[in-house]
């Protein structure tokens, strides 16, 4: 990545954790305050129509749906890494479990081994 690209990436991610606050949506509902009065000073109801959703709505929602989005993102990681955690301790359990059988097969089979030569023995006694 060249270091234009490197820089305006950093400004890039900069800009979205200010923008995502309730801190940047609280001054933008201020900045959008400021225009309020001459919008109603106007009497047009078009004007008005128009502070309250290209001024008012954009910014301040803007802020609030990407708070939204964070709080939404980190709730979903947790989830994922909780879930990894549990399918890790299942992995471990299922390893244990196939090394506890692996033992009781081998355990089998000497059983069934020495079964096998006590039966033969037997089997030429007779």
């Amino acid at each position: 990545m060249s270091k234009v690209a490197s820089f305006n990436q950093r400004i890039a991610e900069k800009i979205t954790q200010f923008v995502s606050t309730m801190w940047c949506a609280y001054i933008f509902a201020a900045l959008a305050l400021i225009s309020l009065p001459a919008a109603i000073r106007s009497g047009d109801v078009v004007v008005i129509v128009a502070w309250v959703a290209q001024t008012f709505l954009q910014l301040v929602l803007l802020s609030i749906i990407m708070v939204g989005q964070k709080v939404s993102s980190e709730s979903v990681e947790q989830m994922i890494k909780e879930t990894h955690t549990a399918s890790l301790n299942e992995f471990e359990l299922a390893k244990e479990a196939r090394r506890i059988a692996d033992q009781e097969l081998a355990e089998l089979r000497t059983i069934t081994k020495d079964m096998h030569q006590v039966l033969k023995e037997i089997h030429q006694k007779r």
